[in-house]
């Protein structure tokens, strides 16, 4: 009798072991860092486990999370392409643990339940019905493996053959609509544009939404076939005007848009730059970072150190085209340890061998680079149609005084007569009205776009066309 009381006590203590070690991963799991909701949903089948995660405030799309392995009550989840890392310890119906990308990292507290989304208040946001037509497209990019790239064409009604626009989105997988943090500007855009009488075309980048490949490897210069493909599609269609057809780039797609003017510089008629960059890349991204940091309070003896160590990695970068990935990533890292030696007492600390490690894979992947290196006066310097280009004062991003004197001189290298540059007083890299023009802003305001910056848009195209 003793003997059978110590096998079930056996028994009842493996079973309670091995119950306290299959913990229920599976479902949807909701936090936040600083404020910006994710969403993680993981699935299990035959004991391999799968996830992927949202941002929903910034894009209704789910990225595959690219590695995911479990141990016990422990879950670590990645996503490569944009340096995510979650390690977490799962109590119950929470996985209290550390969220980190690239060099930034913080503790994030994940709940199992389903995000609800919050209604935020966007009151320039379109709705149905429209008093335009509205058609969903799709057509291939044949210079990127016969890709499918889908999207919407908006017609004004009762106009034969208008002029159409083509709607370029920034840096970062984006939809058809750029949504950020509840707000649709593409959408604004089109709908202000197609009512008064310019069609639009709007369209998810590659690899996002209902659009085809991958932005893993693209580049700038890649994603400027895809605009591309978008004029040739265009061009294939009787019911807008083949000779009036423009390119609208938003920050990094005012990047791209010139370097498709240069290669097809019969097919477009007009561009229009939202905050895109006018001089190189390093020289965008150094004076980028020194701002959000002022703006963040960060310590000036502080900031110009972290300044110099930058420049120095972008010194790098731009001068080492050659250079592998790998090479470039071993470089940096180079660089970075032996300016760690010279860091003041108080980021010593900081300046770990993992920190080198996450932020020299950062800055050494292709798209980086090759931001980083380009210099868009070479192309702008090629457009000889006409341009309207405007920044926001307040725009940490691209910062208004830089970038709109380096188009200036290189439309007047163009030799270009038709030329327009503004900057718009106390608007933000989104073109909303604010405060400061941090990021911080960017949810909090209700505009999506300044309508008087949509009424000069509209105005320049309608007096050329």
């Amino acid at each position: 009798m003793k003997l059978v009381q110590n096998s079930t006590l056996l028994i009842a203590i493996f079973l309670g072991s091995f119950i306290s070690f299959a913990q229920n991963f599976e479902g949807s799991w909701t936090g936040a860092v600083q404020g910006l909701p994710l969403v993680f949903e993981i699935s299990q089948s035959d004991g391999v486990y799968t996830a992927k995660m949202q941002s929903p405030k910034q894009s209704k799309t789910f990225l595959p999370v690219s590695e995911i392995t479990v141990d016990g009550d422990q879950i670590n989840m990645s996503l490569a392409s944009f340096k995510i890392k979650y390690t977490g310890k799962i109590e119950g119906e929470k996985i209290n643990g550390t969220f980190s990308q690239g060099t930034f990292s913080t503790p994030m507290l994940l709940e199992k339940k389903a995000y609800v989304e919050e209604k935020l208040n966007r009151p320039q946001e379109p709705k149905p019905p429209f008093p335009y037509q509205v058609e969903e497209v799709v057509f291939k990019n044949p210079k990127a493996g016969e890709i499918n790239l889908a999207g919407t064409l908006t017609l004004p009604n009762n106009i034969k053959n208008p002029p159409v626009a083509i709607l370029i989105s920034g840096s970062g997988p984006q939809d058809r609509n750029e949504e950020l943090l509840g707000h649709k500007p593409f959408l604004v855009i089109a709908h202000h544009l197609t009512q008064n009488g310019v069609a639009v075309l709007r369209y998810d980048d590659r690899g996002v939404a209902q659009s085809e490949g991958t932005q893993k490897g693209a580049t700038s210069a890649d994603f400027a076939t895809d605009v591309e493909a978008a004029i040739s599609y265009l061009k294939s269609r009787n019911d807008v005007d083949q000779n009036k057809i423009g390119l609208i780039g938003h920050s990094e797609g005012g990047l791209i848009a010139p370097i498709v003017i240069a290669n097809k510089e019969n097919d477009v008629a007009f561009f229009i730059s939202l905050a895109g960059p006018g001089v190189r890349g390093d020289k965008v991204l150094l004076p980028q970072l020194r701002k959000s940091a002022e703006l963040a309070g960060a310590n000036p003896a502080d900031l110009d150190f972290e300044m110099k160590m930058m420049q120095q990695l972008f010194d790098k970068i731009v001068a080492s085209e050659k250079l592998t990935t790998a090479e470039m990533n071993e470089e940096l890292k180079k660089n970075l340890n032996s300016i760690a030696e010279e860091a003041p007492t108080n980021l010593k600390a900081k300046y770990t061998d993992s920190f080198a490690n996450t932020l020299s894979s950062q800055f050494s992947n292709e798209w980086m680079r090759y931001f980083l290196r380009y210099d868009p006066k070479n192309n702008l310097s090629k457009v000889t149609c006409p341009v309207l280009a405007i920044n926001g004062s307040l725009d940490y991003q691209v910062i208004p005084e830089i970038n709109l004197d380096g188009m200036k001189s290189a439309f007047a290298k163009a030799k270009n007569k038709d030329v327009t540059i503004k900057e718009l007083p106390g608007l933000n890299h989104l073109f909303q009205n604010a405060t400061t023009g941090s990021a911080i802003e960017y949810e909090t305001i209700e505009e999506t776009f300044d309508p008087a910056a949509l009424e000069l848009m509209s105005s320049w195209i309608n007096q050329r066309f």
